[in-house]
């Protein structure tokens, strides 16, 4: 008689910005394997490099306890400035790969839009008290950009869960493209909740008020063939002009059980 598949235990955690980092190769597999960033080796080093293959763009992801651990800079062209952003270690890595996805995309669409506001706006998030930012409904979440209408700065996202108990902190330069730090709002903003296995380690808080888990037992193939199906998407995009993009493939939730 067959064998059952394997399963792993699987917790799908709401609202993803408190779901904790996740598994960094979301964010370095397809960028080595389906945009052709190359990458650096250094075993004495824990930190991974990805340069882009015109050289422009470098990823760094390096631990850092007292800073950002994710950081993505871009050289300055003949026609625009230099640029950066950097994510804290618990950033959720479907946001940082919302950022790189659009970076890599060969032929964004024309209509992309381009204000970072717009998505939050379109859910429910209203203005901070403390800035001309906003904030989430349930107040664990805010955006604002320094400067002025005139004289626009850097954006901050962080993410906290009282106004001492910050999570993460995501940073974009002035000059950092507006499609950019759009796509990082757009995936703030979306409800899908995130999978995350053994979540106890990362998961900011248990506090059910809060966080929502619901955990389930997903086949491990079908765990690992979400990357795999990532990698063929983004790969496919430099080969194919572009099309309406297919619905993200993730393991089934199937509710079992909550936390």
């Amino acid at each position: 008689m067959p064998s059952s598949p394997e399963t792993v235990e699987v917790d799908f955690i709401t609202p993803r910005h408190l779901a904790g980092g996740g598994d960094p190769a979301w964010i370095t597999v397809p960028l080595h394997r389906a945009c052709g960033w190359s990458h650096g080796h250094d075993p004495l080093m824990p930190r991974v490099l990805l340069s882009s293959p015109d050289q422009k763009a470098l990823l760094r992801l390096e631990p850092d306890p007292a800073g950002q651990w994710w950081t993505l800079s871009h050289a300055a062209e003949p026609d625009k400035p230099a640029w950066y952003a950097s994510f804290g270690a618990r950033t959720p890595v479907e946001l940082i790969g919302a950022v790189t996805d659009a970076l890599t995309d060969p032929a964004p669409p024309a209509d992309a839009l381009s204000d970072p506001y717009m998505p939050l706006r379109q859910i429910g998030w209203s203005t901070a008290s403390t800035d001309n930012g906003l904030a989430s409904p349930d107040n664990t979440a805010f955006v604002s950009r320094l400067g002025s209408v005139e004289d626009p700065g850097a954006w901050f996202v962080t993410a906290a869960l009282a106004q001492n108990r910050p999570v993460w902190q995501a940073r974009f330069g002035e000059h950092t493209p507006a499609r950019l730090v759009t796509a990082f709002t757009a995936a703030l903003a979306d409800p899908k909740p995130v999978h995350r296995i053994d979540s106890g380690r990362s998961i900011p808080t248990r506090d059910p008020n809060i966080v929502t888990r619901q955990t389930t037992d997903v086949r491990a193939d079908l765990l690992a063939g979400a990357l795999e199906e990532r990698v063929r998407s983004l790969a496919a995009r430099q080969a194919t002009p572009p099309t309406s993009p297919a619905p993200s493939r993730q393991p089934p939730a199937n509710k079992r059980r909550s936390r």
